[in-house]
């Protein structure tokens, strides 16, 4: 498969931003851009189609350009809510899910996840590093789509958990940095250094 013709990129912009002071974190700005924009800027060179998944500001997000999709779960069900509502609207075979809060994605990122689902043949890689693991930077298959909200209805949350019900893998990236998620308005400090 092509790496790019198979795959919607979605931007994960749907939380409450609890840690930076409840503000749609999507829109706070590093560098004089939005973080949701340099979440695009990264990834939309990587796939054929972006959308964002967003519950608030949807028409500021849909200003840069791209759909926007909201949660169809409701009550704030957390990044897998936002996982589902890319599933039920992607149309291409494999979706790429992204946090808005990670600015420095690398630009082999769609392709080493490819490499890895195709040649471990699972239905979810996600991103690691030497230092941590990175379950919300993944690769996934959209037919994944209705077991997701089979788990989520039944009260589940947990990313592990759910990756847990499915062949999946880590994709091993050298560079930390790349994959750094801005919580804080110190994170975002400390990263622009």
């Amino acid at each position: 498969m092509d790496n790019r013709a198979c795959i919607t990129g979605v931007v994960l912009a749907g939380g409450l931003g609890r840690r930076m002071g409840g503000v749609d974190k999507g829109l706070v700005e590093l560098a004089g851009r939005s973080f949701v924009s340099h979440v695009l800027a990264a990834i939309a060179p990587q796939v054929s189609q972006v959308m964002i998944n967003a519950n608030r500001h949807q028409e500021v997000y849909a200003a840069l350009g791209y759909p926007v999709i909201a949660d169809l779960i409701p009550g704030s069900a957390g990044p897998l809510a936002g996982f589902h509502a890319a599933l039920k609207a992607a149309s291409t075979p494999l979706v790429l899910m992204v946090p808005c809060d990670t600015p420095a994605l690398p630009e082999t990122l769609v392709a080493s996840l490819q490499a890895t689902l195709t040649s471990l043949d699972v239905d979810i890689v996600h991103a690691s590093d030497h230092e941590r693991a990175h379950p919300t930077v993944a690769l996934l298959k959209r037919d994944l789509a209705d077991d997701l909200e089979q788990y989520l209805l039944g009260g589940g949350r947990r990313i592990d958990q759910w990756y847990a019900r499915h062949p999946y893998a880590a994709c091993q990236f050298d560079d930390a940095r790349a994959f750094i998620n801005i919580n804080t308005p110190n994170d975002r400090d400390a990263f622009g250094q």
